[in-house]
């Protein structure tokens, strides 16, 4: 049981913006073989989805908060931001799973108000798609 609490709260931080690597975390539960693949994937992915809601949900509601000294961008890097989400979209959200860029694209999926049932749909399928191709190659190494 510690095991999937200690991977579901690495893969919900990595989903935020703090740093933190769930890969390892699952790469290491995989290779020791204690735990059936699946659960694990499943775990994974929903701890790292949950992660991506909170992102979702802050975008949703900090630009009230634009004007204050400690708002985390300028207004011209909220522009852009939103700019670039009106061009490519909720389609976006098939690169939540991406290094770096990720967790921005979904608290601005949040900021630009995408539905919370398509910005689930296409998270759940990029980051589950994700864990299941890391669990394949580390099944195949081991």
């Amino acid at each position: 049981m510690i095991a999937y609490i200690g991977l579901f709260a690495s893969a919900l931080v990595a989903a935020t913006l703090l740093p933190m690597q769930s890969e390892a975390v699952l790469a290491g539960l995989l290779a020791a073989a204690q735990h059936p693949a699946s659960l694990l994937i499943l775990v994974a992915t929903v701890g790292n989805v949950l992660g991506s809601v909170i992102n979702w949900s802050m975008g949703r509601y900090v630009l009230r908060y634009r004007d204050r000294w400690w708002f985390p961008g300028s207004e011209r890097q909220l522009d852009r931001a939103q700019g670039w989400y009106r061009r490519y979209g909720r389609w976006s959200l098939l690169g939540s799973w991406l290094p770096v860029v990720g967790d921005p694209i979904t608290v601005v999926a949040g900021l630009m108000r995408e539905p919370l049932v398509p910005f689930l749909c296409l998270v759940t399928l990029a980051k589950g798609t994700r864990y299941l191709v890391l669990a394949a190659v580390v099944m195949e190494i081991l």
